[in-house]
């Protein structure tokens, strides 16, 4: 278990990544790419609902509560790192359901965590902009009565939910910090017109960046934007899905040609050996 002074000094570490500059927040989806991915020298780490999902033979938004906090307190406790939470749109049907699972996540021991606006209605896949704000003013509330360390992530989905109105999205953006966010994300935003449109609008309070694709943007050239950091998303469990789709196929077809990109055993275990 994770000892309350850790976690704090975590949380104090995660926070002070956003005062300055701008870091890459790469997302896991279990515990092995986790370490790996600390040995790597990242900073820090983020959930991946899509990745973990996926893990679990599941869609990405079909897992529940208790499945979401299990495997978050899975991460927290294996990585020495500080973890934020893709806690999708808060699991709770009211502002209050939202403060509950929010309670529920902040004891699991994680850094910060993310807050969506999405509906999980197809017809109409964003709330409304005074539910919205009710639901992350409840988990700014949470928070506060846990201690205030974990920072809150405030999310606009109008570009991966079909509404790509970058008018909207600042509108929501500047009201969710306004209600307590201490970061902003507006994921499917790609354009430097764009990402700089969402950064000036907020500021100073930090941004953060989804990069899930192929793009001519480096770290250098968003950190040049004013982002805080950029997080993949579900961008690397795809990575490892299609390195296993590729050889699955092959093998269905007799080949086994595939095999040649696959990692070392050798140096799996060693990674995996490792004392922590």
């Amino acid at each position: 278990m994770t000892s309350p002074n850790s976690t704090s000094a975590k949380r104090r570490a995660f926070k002070q990544l956003h005062q300055a500059g701008c870091f890459t927040l790469p997302n896991p989806w279990d515990v092995g790419s986790a370490l790996f991915l600390e040995s790597l020298g990242f900073k820090a780490l983020a959930s991946s609902s899509a990745g973990f999902a996926w893990s679990r033979g599941r869609a990405d938004g079909a897992l529940n509560r208790e499945q979401i906090l299990a495997h978050l307190k899975e991460l927290v406790s294996a990585t020495t790192l500080p973890v934020n939470a893709d806690f999708e749109s808060g699991f709770g049907k009211d502002a209050a359901g939202v403060a509950e699972s929010v309670r529920l996540a902040v004891e699991t021991g994680v850094a910060g965590l993310s807050i969506e606006d999405s509906s999980g209605n197809p017809s109409n896949p964003i709330f409304d902009l005074d539910t919205a704000v009710e639901r992350l003013r409840a988990a700014r509330a949470a928070i506060d009565q846990a201690g205030g360390e974990t920072l809150l992530v405030g999310r606009a989905e109008n570009f991966i939910a079909g509404r790509p109105d970058l008018s909207d999205t600042i509108m929501r953006l500047k009201a969710y910090a306004e209600a307590g966010a201490d970061c902003l994300y507006a994921p499917g935003v790609r354009t430097r017109e764009e990402i700089t449109a969402v950064v000036n609008a907020v500021a100073p309070k930090p941004v953060n960046v989804l990069v899930g694709w192929a793009s001519d943007l480096t770290l250098d050239a968003l950190s040049a934007l004013g982002v805080r950091r950029v997080s993949v998303g579900g961008a690397l469990a795809r990575s490892a899905w299609g390195g296993l789709l590729r050889a699955a196929r092959s093998l269905a077809d007799g080949r086994f040609d595939e095999f040649a990109a696959a990692a070392s055993g050798q140096e799996l275990n060693i990674l995996f050996s490792q004392e922590r």
